[in-house]
């Protein structure tokens, strides 16, 4: 009867689990935000050239070489994404096209009807002044500048294109602007020549595909420092405003260091070299694939009494800043999110990669106090909004950029990490990106590879921590009966008091006694759970998750 009572036990968890996911899924169908679809074709190549005016102030003359990949049969129109810059002409192949281009599209009728399997070869000439994307100022030093600044989705406004995460593809840009300037895009750089009219040009060749907002180009009379190269590294460069000169070498000294353990972590770089640039961008940085860009006050001076790192002697934000970015290079550019609900595959990553650099270059004290702020973050954020890591409902994009995805993506990871083990936990992470390297990536697909280097089911950790809302809050009490000469028992009666069903992970607890310490787990199964253990003598004291494994909150423990 007992062994029955169990297995019935483990058939409602595992339905409940079931449930909460399958309701996960059905809210997602029907409340599924609206997202540019990969449906009738797939941009394969983009071949960008642009031409810029001596002050940088705009764009004399650009083409875009669009190569497609037609998807289903009998597509007559390929629907670019594009914003309000002028457009010239459109030919599909050699032969001109008839085009409308009306509120934020770009409507290209095909001469003729296009099978599926059957590849295609757009060229848009257009020239203008991008509305957004592509930003023209002045730096930091007040010389002229373009920077491309394109998350989540304002590509569009400079490169017509299909401007969805997922609509990966290769890009080369040939950029012609004044000799004085330096320029920087994605890729390898395969040639620069002078031309007559004191210009240069210069083309960048990027040969894995990369989500659009991640293609750019950075213009600009930079300060260039090119570091030493190192055996199995890639080439590092930096390129910063002429008032950043002095600070550009230090400020960046976490970069080597970070791709260096991010690729023994999770594979080599992926890409040819790695750029990183002071410009102008709205974010803190962006992960623009091997050419990222950081805000133009990085390397400012603050009074926020910000803790130096100890190895860089830069404030820790400089340092967490560009550990993140340069993480980006292998999760949201390489495996890039599916969807827009599955973004904690980009930035739940970046955040608790640019943790584990923290727990390798500055020590395990200053890794719990970095998980310590992103909790703060996390709870602060669900005080306002209740809502689960995956989200299929906000409309507004830059509204995902919140403590779910960044702060408590990150806590799920290391909770996963806590739960596998560093062995399985790394060895589920390096199959994920193997799989979807230079592709796309859903949350399930994570769950799979870590259940399988695992060996266990995680329907349920990722029904209550990514597809559902809320954290556990412990209100735990504690109980000592002694027993004659031969100690006593310890009951620990443990109480979750959140509105949200019961969180089943495992709970580290740490009991102390006059002659030592010595630790139990506490297995959840429902909001209260009662854990009885044989003790020597009486406890002093009782610690809940000892070693910050969880992102709970706790009542202080009281004693009965």
């Amino acid at each position: 009867m007992r062994l029955k009572l169990k297995r019935g036990a483990r058939l409602l968890r595992n339905t409940t689990a079931f449930l909460l996911l399958f309701l996960a899924v059905a809210l997602t169908c029907q409340a599924e935000r609206r997202e540019r679809r990969v449906e009738a074709w797939r941009p394969t190549n983009y071949d960008v050239a642009l031409v810029f005016n001596d002050q940088l102030t705009d764009i004399k003359s650009a083409r875009a070489d669009i190569s497609v990949l037609i998807l289903k049969n009998s597509v007559n129109m390929i629907d670019l994404d594009f914003g309000e810059m002028s457009v010239e002409s459109v030919m599909v192949g050699s032969e001109p096209a008839r085009f409308e281009q009306a509120q934020g599209k770009l409507n290209v009728t095909l001469n003729a009807t296009a099978r599926q399997g059957e590849r295609l070869t757009l060229s848009v000439k257009y020239k203008g002044r991008p509305k957004d994307g592509l930003i023209l100022a002045p730096d930091k030093s007040g010389k002229a500048s373009a920077t491309g600044d394109n998350w989540p989705d304002r590509v569009h406004h400079w490169i017509p294109c299909l401007d969805h995460p997922s609509a990966k593809a290769t890009v080369r840009f040939t950029v012609t602007a004044p000799a004085r300037d330096l320029v920087v895009a994605n890729g390898q750089l395969t040639s620069k020549h002078d031309n007559a009219d004191n210009t240069r040009t210069w083309i960048y060749n990027e040969g894995a595909p990369i989500p659009p907002y991640c293609m750019i180009v950075a213009v600009g009379e930079y300060a260039l420092f090119e570091l030493p190269q190192q055996p199995k590294l890639t080439p590092l460069f930096y390129y910063v405003p002429q008032a950043d000169r002095q600070f550009a070498e230090r400020g960046f000294a976490p970069g080597a260091p970070s791709l260096e353990l991010f690729s023994q972590t999770v594979a080599p770089y992926p890409y040819e070299k790695l750029a990183l640039i002071v410009g102008a961008t709205r974010y803190g940085g962006m992960e623009n694939s091997s050419a990222i860009v950081f805000g133009s006050a990085l390397f400012d001076a603050r009074d926020d009494a910000q803790p130096l790192s100890r190895r860089y002697n830069i404030r820790r934000g400089i340092e967490e800043t560009i550990a993140h970015e340069i993480a980006h290079q292998w999760f949201g550019d390489s495996v890039t999110e599916a969807t827009w609900a599955d973004l904690w595959l980009s930035e739940g990553f970046a955040t608790y990669f640019a943790g584990l650099f923290v727990e390798r270059y500055e020590g395990l004290e200053a890794f719990r106090d970095y998980m310590k702020r992103d909790a703060t973050a996390y709870f602060n954020y669900e005080k306002e909004r209740r809502a689960p890591i995956f989200d299929p409902d906000t409309e507004d994009l830059n509204k995902l950029l919140n403590a779910n995805n960044y702060q408590k993506g990150g806590w799920v990871l290391h909770m996963l990490r806590s739960q596998l083990g560093d062995e399985a936990f790394f060895r589920g992470i390096r199959a994920y990106y193997e799989a979807h390297k230079n592709s796309t990536a859903t949350t399930e697909d994570l769950r799979a590879a870590l259940e399988r280097a695992g060996r266990t089911n995680l329907r349920d950790f990722f029904a209550r921590w990514v597809y559902g809302t809320g954290h556990p809050v412990y209100a735990p009490t504690w109980t000592w009966r002694a027993s004659g000469k031969k100690g006593g028992v310890l009951t620990i009666n443990l109480r979750q008091t959140q509105t949200e069903a019961a969180f089943n992970n495992p709970l580290p607890v740490e009991i102390v006694m006059p002659t030592g310490k010595t630790r139990t787990t506490i297995k959840p199964t429902t909001k209260a759970t009662v854990k009885r253990v044989p003790l020597s003598e009486r406890p002093t004291d009782v610690r809940f998750d000892p070693d910050e494994t969880i992102l709970k909150e706790v009542v202080p423990a009281s004693t009965q």
